[in-house]
């Protein structure tokens, strides 16, 4: 079923369990670390070591997965762009960055080549601001 998106609803919130799991790894390692103070003792600290590194793990499960998408986003912008761009702006594809090349793919086939050639003159340098200038939207549902 594909839903309508643009700018104003394209944003992809963390899962609920992701956001529960952060929540409380941290509170466990604050708790932790108020008990760590107040009487120390080696258990104590090992599991304020284990709730401390549980924090850090969600953290970085995030973080690694969407910085996967990223590659994987801009792997696939570039093949389009290899496909859809007139000849003189093939070779104009290397300058765009990671962020500029996420910011377009939500542009359609007809207007990218518009937009491209906006990024590259320097209108347009960040993802928002190239979200913004699309007019016919191309949803991504597939977002971590």
């Amino acid at each position: 079923m594909a839903r309508f998106q643009n700018y104003a609803t394209h944003a992809k919130r963390p899962p609920l369990l992701f956001l529960a799991g952060c929540f409380l790894s941290t509170a466990a390692t604050v708790g932790i670390g108020y008990l760590l103070v107040v009487d120390f003792s080696a258990g104590t600290l090992a599991l304020f070591v284990v709730a401390a590194c549980t924090a850090i793990a969600l953290l970085f499960a995030r973080r690694f997965s969407t910085r996967v998408q990223d590659r994987v986003i801009r792997l696939e912008e570039r093949l389009r762009l290899e496909r859809i761009l007139p000849d003189e702006l093939k070779g104009e594809i290397g300058q765009l960055t990671t962020d500029q090349l996420i910011g377009l793919r939500f542009a359609s086939d007809g207007e990218l080549t518009r937009l491209v050639r906006r990024v590259l003159a320097g209108e347009l340098t960040d993802r928002s601001s190239i979200k913004q200038a699309v007019e016919d939207w191309r949803a991504d549902h597939q977002r971590v």
